[in-house]
């Protein structure tokens, strides 16, 4: 019988693989985001549709978010983890073809595939979960986010070294960062492929069988802890936050370069965002257990309201205001996600997690690639202050969700 000396020692090592990961899937990710829409520019000759890249691989990423989950129910997050971030690193490598030999077609192609490396990124936070006590999955999802800082934040502040670099060896400056993405990618699977054994999901599932007639034993290896609304509800505020932060960031770069900003600048801003999206994890996880679900997402809508208008308001010249926006952005998106994932993880028992995690990233990829479209079409019709604005104003539809969430009593500290 697993002993709960094992399985403390098994998730401090999972932990560590996820930390060693995502270092490296932040850095994938954030680094094609940067310049997606500025590439797509280029490449279609039209502001209404660079949109499209953030759209084109945000589906991708609903398709795999599914596949993904549904690799990790029958074979393990070890497995499925690998090839998600292989897929996306063969993604990357179709992009800077595509730019290379402009390609329009295989363009798009390719951001679907560089897809899987998104989803896959977010995946990683629920293997730190599928060991983790209900008190502690706060936490558990707060170091695989922060994480993710070093490589995101490196991502963009390195667009204008990479891109010298592709322009070194004779390929478009904009498919630099997807060089760099294509490593990150590839090297993340490898460390889930070689270093995550015991598979953290199989493992909690074998215990929870193992252990059904031991109530504690089979909460602790991952049996739900609150009612089943707070899985919807947990949905909800994560597809939220997707939207409002998806529409704003992707429309940033081509706003600012319309402003003729240069690429060091926007690489500082959405450097800046990406920071405020996972670095303050480590003191927002521990938050989300201890205040509580619902206060922190009703934080996260606070933000994201506040994020919408300094954008909208932010002056032409003012780049200063327009960091603190898409700063606020990012910390609102950061509690969005940790307090909808940690719902979505009590109202589930660890038998069903994958496929119902799953599931849900894809609603949350769907979400944000119709944000993508859809902000570029608004931004060329009525200006990217408009983008602020529809943003604020859907993070306020959440409050009703909360209210509800307050109704099932779910919403303050989980109940162990």
């Amino acid at each position: 019988m697993t002993t709960a000396i094992d399985l403390a020692k098994v998730q401090r090592r999972t932990l560590a693989v996820v930390i060693a990961s995502q270092v490296l899937g932040g850095a994938g990710l954030s680094a094609g985001v940067a310049v997606g829409a500025l590439l797509a520019r280029d490449m279609l000759g039209s502001d209404a549709l660079s949109g499209l890249p953030a759209a084109v691989f945000t589906l991708g990423s609903a398709a795999a978010a599914f596949g993904v989950g549904r690799i990790a129910q029958r074979s393990g997050r070890r497995i499925s983890l690998a090839i998600g971030f292989g897929a996306g690193a063969l993604g990357a490598v179709g992009i800077v073809i595509a730019a290379a030999i402009g390609n329009i077609p295989l363009l798009f192609a390719a951001l679907l595939v560089y897809g899987s490396g998104t989803a896959t990124n977010l995946q990683a936070r629920y293997a730190g979960t599928d060991l983790a006590a209900p008190d502690r999955r706060g936490r558990a999802i707060s170091v695989s986010l922060a994480a993710t800082t070093l490589g995101a934040v490196a991502g963009p502040n390195l667009l204008t070294p990479t891109g010298a670099f592709a322009e070194a060896i004779g390929l478009p400056r904009l498919s630099g960062p997807f060089l760099l993405a294509a490593v990150a990618y590839g090297a993340a699977g490898l460390i889930f492929y070689l270093l995550l054994r015991p598979d953290p999901f199989l493992l909690a599932r074998d215990v929870a069988a193992r252990a059904a007639d031991d109530d504690a034993v089979e909460v602790e290896a991952g049996g739900a802890s609150a009612p089943r609304s707070a899985l919807y509800i947990g949905a909800a505020v994560m597809v939220t936050a997707q939207i409002v932060m998806t529409g704003v960031m992707t429309m940033t770069p081509v706003h600012m370069v319309d402003l003729e900003y240069g690429l060091t600048a926007v690489g500082v801003i959405i450097g800046a965002h990406v920071a405020a999206m996972f670095l303050p994890s480590l003191v927002t996880g521990p938050l989300v257990d201890r205040v509580g679900r619902g206060p922190m997402a009703l934080g996260s809508v606070v933000l994201l309201v506040l994020a919408g208008l300094l954008a909208a308001w932010a002056p032409m010249d003012s780049l200063g205001l327009l960091a603190v926006a898409l700063i606020l952005l990012g910390l609102g998106w950061n509690l969005g996600l940790i307090s909808g994932t940690a719902l979505v993880v009590d109202a589930t028992s660890a038998p069903e997690r994958p496929t119902v995690q799953g599931s849900i990233d894809v609603l949350i990829a769907l979400a944000g690639a119709g944000a993508g479209a859809l902000a570029g079409v608004v931004m060329s019709v009525f200006g990217f202050d408009v983008v602020g604005y529809v943003g604020a104003v859907i993070a306020v539809l959440l409050l009703p969700v909360l209210w509800m969430l307050r109704r099932a009593g779910a919403f303050g500290r989980v109940a162990v």
